[in-house]
């Protein structure tokens, strides 16, 4: 039922197949990871099809090893008109030592429609609980618009062209 589940975790061994020539997962397979959890969660959150729309800050705090129990968290911290803001960690476990460590964040967004080619669809408004989540909602409001800025200086630079040197 929509409007339900704002949070969703994966949990699964990182693997040999996982890895690049350093022995460690590669950032493209936690980024793959990443993206699964959060459409996981945007979909339980909306009841719709939902496509990513963008990754911002991601992260890459520490290595995550062949055997490490791998956690990847996705909750909900700010939904728009059709927009979905999460925030999205990876944790890394050794089970021998019992120690769990940050891996990598990011926040992301989602925006869900109403077919797989279809057009942008309303999602069941999300309200923070605490100040935790009233903090979180806040960074993903200033995330926001920051890209706004960002695509507008890049609209500006894309109407002048190149830029004469000399």
């Amino acid at each position: 039922m929509p409007g339900q589940q704002h949070e969703v975790t994966f949990r699964f061994l990182a693997q040999p197949t996982d890895v690049n020539f350093g022995g460690k997962v590669h950032g493209g397979m936690a980024m793959k990871w990443i993206d699964q959890a959060g459409y996981a969660c945007a979909v339980a959150w909306s009841g719709a099809y939902c496509v990513t729309v963008s990754v911002s800050g991601i992260q890459f705090v520490a290595p995550i090893l062949i055997g490490d129990l791998v956690t990847v968290r996705a909750r909900l911290i700010h939904t728009g008109t059709s927009s979905m803001h999460l925030a999205v960690d990876v944790l890394a476990s050794d089970l021998r030592k019992n120690e769990q460590r940050l891996a990598t964040s990011c926040v992301m967004v989602f925006v869900a429609l109403d077919a797989p080619d279809g057009k942008p669809t309303p999602v069941p408004h999300w309200e923070p609980r605490d100040d935790g989540e009233r903090k979180l909602q806040a960074h993903a409001r200033r995330l926001q618009e920051l890209s706004r800025e960002m695509e507008r200086l890049v609209d500006v630079q894309a109407d002048e062209g190149p830029q004469n040197s000399g």
